[in-house]
């Protein structure tokens, strides 16, 4: 990225509050780390000590900050690691070599539908009756199933896959590795042995989805597996067969969701935790690290725990734990006493 202060300010629709706007800012830096041609944020009062340490070119700031060291520019944001991550965006976007086409080395089926807008990288697959919508990019080593649907401005990053009849909505992300539409962990034990149940249906990522690096949404025994609108799953999560993700989830990295589940809106699921097979997780869930829920959680809330519990609950039996050794101890005393009584 290479902007000036002044084009930071408008990019940002902040105010500049000190400093001098015609610094030219080249790159993104932590405050302890920025040096004069950096851009960075204080948004945290926790780090003040670094923010009157720092040689940042320009630092994004919250509207109480209006002072800060010499010769550094302020721009007053209502948010600055936000702020922060749209400009990021926004140049990331602006340095995007994106051109359209059909690159040679790349395999695409004459019975394809590219739209003369996407790009198809070297070493990329676009398989038989697959549709690739306009401002969409599909990079080297990926593979693009039969009759699957790919949006308008998606990007399909090196290496993932999307298996047949699959559904791509627009703007969705694809990180590298990626397995969308991989079959179902379907089996029925019959004759000694564990018979695979065919997995027939399909995965469908609505808009502005984003699926992390080596994360697999498997497809559907019947019917379809749905991830919602603007959801975002980080890497190496998985996705069960017949789940139904709502709008605007997070589910962080190596959490998991066992088959047919359903997640409503805005449920987040930290890092290491799991989701039982056939319940339903409420709106607004937050279901803490490594924490596991085997029942239907029904009210919005902060949960935590094997088996998951109001992080409240969860915290008080944290407590009481805290103090078992000590009441050991009381009961032992007490136990002594008396034996000391009946002897006596």
């Amino acid at each position: 990225m290479e902007f000036r202060v002044a084009e930071v300010v408008a990019l940002a629709g902040g105010t500049l509050v000190a400093g001098d706007e015609t610094v030219v800012l080249n790159g993104v830096e932590t405050l302890e780390e920025a040096c004069p041609g950096d851009l960075s944020f204080f948004g945290v009062a926790k780090y003040r000590a670094q923010f009157d340490a720092t040689r940042a070119g320009a630092v994004l700031v919250t509207p109480d900050v209006d002072s800060g060291p010499e010769g550094v520019a302020l721009i007053q944001v209502e948010n600055p690691s936000y702020a922060l991550a749209a400009l990021v965006k926004k140049a990331e976007e602006l340095a995007r070599a994106f051109t359209p086409g059909i690159r040679p080395g790349s395999h695409v089926s004459e019975h394809a539908q590219v739209d003369p807008g996407a790009a198809v990288h070297p070493g990329a697959v676009v398989e038989d009756g697959a549709v690739i919508g306009s401002g969409s990019e599909v990079c080297a080593g990926a593979v693009i199933g039969r009759g699957v649907q790919v949006g308008e401005d998606c990007v399909i990053y090196q290496n993932a896959s999307v298996r047949e009849g699959c559904i791509l909505g627009d703007r969705v992300i694809l990180q590298p590795g990626a397995v969308i539409g991989s079959d179902g962990f379907g089996y029925e034990f019959s004759d000694d042995r564990h018979q695979k149940v065919p997995q027939l249906g399909i995965v469908v990522l609505e808009n502005d989805v984003e699926i992390g690096a080596n994360a697999c949404v498997d497809r559907a025994r019947i019917g379809r597996t749905v991830v919602g609108e603007g959801s975002k799953i980080d890497n190496l999560v998985q996705i069960g067969h017949n789940v139904q993700i709502g709008k605007h989830c997070i589910l962080v990295a190596l959490s998991g969701v066992a088959g047919s589940s359903k997640l409503q809106d805005h449920v987040t699921i930290a890092a290491q935790a799991g989701i039982n097979g056939h319940i339903e997780i409420a709106s607004g869930v937050q279901l803490g690290g490594r924490s596991s829920a085997f029942q239907s959680i029904t009210e919005p809330g902060a949960y935590m725990g094997t088996p998951a519990k109001p992080l409240k609950e969860e915290i008080r039996i944290w407590r009481e734990l805290g103090r078992l050794q000590e009441t050991r101890q009381e009961v032992k005393a007490l136990r002594k006493e008396l034996d000391e009584l009946k002897e006596s």
